[in-house]
């Protein structure tokens, strides 16, 4: 255990977090998502609710200020302007963690293709749909 440091953070994903740079991406993935094919590393986080792998995530990496979308979700199939509720859920998280960020969309099969590209998947055990976010890490400014 380590101070400070949320025990949903395990070795491995700790280790990925500290070893992006600035602008890589990072996917939280709900249980139905096709993770393990993708190509990235991917990272088990059974039983694990998606909201609660991303606050902890939230609460030590900061997302990229030099881009307008550093928290991606994948848009509803057939209907991009609907709003889950989760995904109102990430959106709490990101402003308690990361005020003045917003949450975007992008279509299904876009989010695989930038998927494939990530640094890592960590597939979590959620069951709402939906619940798929990138994040594109950021820099730690000076105090």
């Amino acid at each position: 255990m380590l101070k400070n440091i949320p025990p949903l953070l395990g070795p491995e994903l700790l280790f990925v977090l500290r070893a992006m740079g600035h602008g890589d991406e990072i996917v939280l993935a709900d249980a139905n998502f096709p993770a393990q094919f993708l190509g990235p590393r991917t990272i088990r986080a059974d039983g694990i609710p998606v909201t609660d792998i991303l606050d902890a995530i939230l609460s030590v990496m900061p997302l990229d200020d030099f881009v307008e979308e550093a928290a991606i979700s994948m848009a509803v199939v057939g209907d991009p302007t609907a709003r889950p509720p989760i995904f109102g859920e990430f959106e709490s998280l990101l402003a308690r963690h990361e005020p003045g960020k917003t949450l975007s969309t992008i279509e299904r099969f876009a989010f695989y293709d930038r998927a494939k590209k990530a640094t890592c998947v960590v597939q979590t055990g959620e069951t709402r749909l939906y619940g798929n976010i990138i994040l594109k890490k950021g820099v730690i400014r000076p105090a």
